[in-house]
């Protein structure tokens, strides 16, 4: 072969490996056609024509348009926008400007929210292309992890990330991570020695799937499938068959947009051939259809929306949360199950030693220091090997025992890696000492004393959940005789402040579903530790252990079937599809997979439980602010349709023109209303079980609350409109009318904050935005008076100023009889308000 002498590393790669059964003969033929030394780069090249790249389909971030257009895609919008088509093709221009305006700031709002999600989204990406080692023309070469193909043998080793999913042909020592996978926190020690074809995932021990990385030890594998035809690849398939799930709130909110476009309709119809059967003109009659349509909507009502997801969107930025799509935040305030992965999530993700068995800790320590290949870093906590072994390293750390000093006083003369076939390691050191550690049923025969009860206490270990590691010490090169020093149990301890965080869910009344892919022992083991699952309580509904992707998406589709709202977290691959199908997926943003963010809703930056309830809480306060917002906008409509309804049956000229209308649609009760979606979270929001999934957002105690307060407020305009004599002063009757329902609206802003406790307990000062904007507002409102411009534009008459006092103190009257209504009903009977609390 022509080129440059072959390097040592190629020699070794290159050498002739020796066959399964006969030591010493070459490997025959696979099934693929291609040798133990690789393919041909010939071959290698047709093979990739045939097969394409070995690449997962990667779902497409958003671009910056279609985050735009995603903001008009709602029910609200389109009847604004309808609204602001038809005033524009009446002549309305100042109406359509106005419509149109709120419509394009909510959208400017939602974008900008959305967009810098989704470039923070793209932070979090990779920007390393992985690279493999194979075997080409009898050479180890290094190449492009997407050119490898089908019948490539690849090298492997500590560190690597495996390319692509192969059978073993060798394996020394080999231990693989397979968390991303298969959801199992513990390396999975791999071997050639064939396993059963329809073994489940994480028992195929006889290969290496694409995207798991080798712990320790080195191998040779023969490539079986690449691109989306591997394990992966089918995870990837599943993340294609699952549906984005519409939020609770964008249903909530298209039923009562569907109720206020029939209302609209059915009042506009009414009040027009109302019109047309007394006679009026045509122009009367639009003009008329027009006010009412206007005073029927609340066109501030997208932007409101819009700026309380913004809000808490801002809110849990600060709490490490990335939010993806604005109403995710809410969405997790209605959950009523979450089902979430524990390796990284609810524990911490790295092994720890937490019991230790035997007459001598320190000497058991010392032992299992002395026999370990991973090495710790400077801080003691993080290194490089496997987590098992760095494990023990802390441990012994912590009890004064440094590997380096040992390794400097005591040297190394002889080591025998752990293999899976033997289950051990051993080392003997510079002063004749041999420590081993292994499974106890491998060391236990080979053990001359200190035996004596170690079988039960393994027993007692594996049932908490813990894996169990025996220690032993000898004299000299062979593992015979030895002292069985002692049992080291470890696992992947709980998060601390996980165990706080499930009891807070609890106490919220939402479930805590643990979905792993551990065994069903340290499953359970961790899930009483966090207090996931009581006693008495069933297991099955609580933990599920050695789950699939497949089973995954089956669990969450199946609580989804029974009327649950579902929020799942996840960090791997096999997380994924389950992600996309929840109604909020929620990934991890340190430990999650790149696939895994990309299915999610809400990325957690820091990786903690603790977090997503912080972001239920966050959730719920922004559907009790969103919803009494409603109801205060709501309240406003529904007097300005009274007025304008009442006003066409008596036979009366327009109290209200649509220009004043929009006025106190877009700006009198929408500055307040924004400042109400600002309302803090109350603290006992936690204490109350989640909203039912098929509760309204406006069910009958609101629509009560909404037609008695409108109806109170119309009296109050229509009184003064009348007493104000229109058929002489018209301007002037409208003016007193129109500023008579500015204040009440303003005024009414404050009651708004709470069903059952007063301005003063809530606290004046607690919500400062809404004191300004009340000030504000008012005025503005006494400023259109003093602007003969203004006056023009809104044809209104001039009023003295012993009239705006009048206007004042009658818009007192509904916010002065709430109050009071508030006082009445809890010296009566305590019953809560129409507007209770969810």
């Amino acid at each position: 072969m022509n080129g440059p002498p072959p390097t040592p590393l190629q020699q070794e790669a290159s050498r002739t490996l020796p066959g399964p059964d006969v030591p010493g003969t070459p490997r025959p033929l696979n099934a693929a056609g291609a040798a133990p030394l690789g393919l041909s780069g010939a071959e290698a090249t047709r093979r990739l024509a045939e097969h394409g790249r070995n690449e997962i389909q990667r779902e497409q971030t958003r671009s910056p348009w279609a985050v735009l257009l995603e903001q008009f895609r709602s029910p609200m919008i389109a009847l604004l926008l309808g609204a602001c088509v038809v005033s524009a093709l009446l002549g309305e221009h100042a109406d359509a400007i106005a419509i149109g305006a709120i419509v394009v700031l909510n959208a400017l709002i939602g974008f900008a929210q959305e967009f810098k999600a989704e470039k923070a989204l793209l932070a979090l990406r990779s920007m390393t292309a992985p690279r493999s080692r194979v075997m080409r023309d009898g050479y180890a070469v290094q190449l492009q992890a997407s050119e490898v193909v089908p019948g490539d043998v690849l090298l492997l080793e500590a560190g690597d990330v495996v390319a692509a999913d192969a059978r073993l042909l060798e394996a020394h020592a080999l231990a693989t991570n397979e968390a991303a996978l298969t959801g199992e926190s513990v390396p999975v020690d791999k071997a050639a020695r064939p396993v059963a074809s329809d073994a489940a995932l994480a028992q195929r021990t006889d290969s290496v799937f694409l995207g798991t990385a080798v712990t320790r030890g080195t191998g040779v594998a023969e490539v079986q499938a690449t691109g989306m035809r591997t394990e992966l690849g089918k995870i990837a398939h599943l993340l294609a068959s699952t549906s984005d799930t519409q939020t609770p709130l964008g249903q909530r909110l298209e039923k009562v947009t569907r109720t206020l476009l029939v209302a609209c309709v059915a009042i506009v119809v009414l009040v027009a051939a109302l019109g047309l059967w007394r006679g009026n003109g045509w122009l009367v009659v639009l003009l008329s259809a027009i006010s009412l349509a206007v005073a029927a909507v609340p066109e501030g009502l997208p932007a409101v929306v819009t700026i309380a997801l913004a809000m808490g969107v801002q809110r849990m930025a600060a709490r490490h949360a990335l939010v993806r799509r604005l109403q995710a935040v809410e969405t997790l305030g209605s959950a009523t199950v979450v089902c979430t992965d524990k390796t990284g999530t609810l524990t911490t993700g790295t092994m720890e030693v937490r019991e230790v068995w035997g007459t001598h800790s320190d000497a058991i320590l010392f032992a299992s220091a002395a026999c370990c290949d991973a090495s710790l870093g400077p801080d003691g906590k993080e290194g490089t090997g496997d987590p098992t072994e760095l494990a023990l390293l802390r441990a012994a750390l912590a009890h004064g025992i440094h590997r380096e000093e040992l390794e400097r006083d005591r040297p190394r003369v002889l080591v025998r890696p752990f293999d899976s076939e033997t289950k051990r390691m051993s080392v003997l050191r510079a002063d004749g000492a041999l420590y081993v550690k292994g499974a106890l049923e491998v060391l236990l025969p080979r053990c001359a004393s200190g035996t004596e009860g170690a079988t039960e206490a393994a027993r007692t270990l594996a049932s908490r959940g813990l894996r169990v590691l025996a220690v032993a010490r000898g004299q000299g090169p062979e593992e015979e005789g030895l002292e069985l020093l002692g049992l080291v149990g470890m696992a992947d301890p709980p998060r601390p402040e996980a165990v706080a965080a499930v009891a807070a869910a609890r106490a919220a009344g939402v479930r805590t579903v643990m979905i792993t892919g551990d065994s069903p022992e340290t499953a359970q083991a961790i899930g009483r530790e966090l207090g996931i699952l009581l006693p008495g309580e069933d297991p099955a509904e609580r933990i599920h252990a050695r789950v699939t992707a497949e089973d995954k998406l089956r669990i969450v589709r199946r609580w989804k079937e029974r009327g649950e709202i579902v929020a799942m977290t996840g960090d791997g691959v096999n997380d994924a599809p389950a992600l996309r199908e929840a109604h909020i997926g929620i990934a991890m943003g340190r430990t999650g997979t790149e696939v895994t963010r990309e299915a999610a809703d809400l990325v957690l930056t820091d990786d903690n439980f603790a977090t997503i309830i912080t972001a239920i809480r966050e959730g719920r306060a922004i559907y009790e602010n969103i919803r009494k917002t409603l109801v205060y906008l709501l309240v406003g409509n529904v007097g300005e349709l009274v007025v304008m309804f009442a006003a066409s049956l008596v036979g009366l000229p327009l109290p209200l023109l649509p220009l004043q209308l929009l006025w106190i649609n877009l700006v009198t009760d929408s500055l307040p209303a924004l400042a109400l979606v600002m309302d803090p979270a109350r603290s006992e929001l936690l204490a109350h079980p989640p909203r039912r999934p098929d509760e309204p957002m406006l069910g009958a105690p609101q629509w009560r609350h909404i037609l008695l307060v409108g109806a109170l407020e119309a009296s109050v305009v229509l009184g003064v409109f009348i007493w104000a004599d229109p058929t002489w002063h018209l301007e002037r009757a409208r003016a007193l009318a129109f500023s008579t329902l500015v204040f009440a609206e303003l005024l009414r802003a404050f009651a708004a904050r709470s069903p059952t406790r007063l301005f003063w307990e809530v606290g004046p000062l607690t919500n400062r935005v809404l004191l300004g904007v009340v000030l504000f507002s008012v005025g503005l409102q006494l400023g259109l008076y003093e602007l003969h411009s203004a006056r023009g534009l809104f044809g209104l008459g001039e009023l003295y100023p012993w009239e705006l006092g009048l206007a004042f103190a009658l818009g007192l009257i509904p916010v002065s009889v709430l109050e009071v209504s508030k006082l009445v009903r809890r010296w009566t009977h305590g019953a809560s308000s129409p507007l209770r609390s969810p």
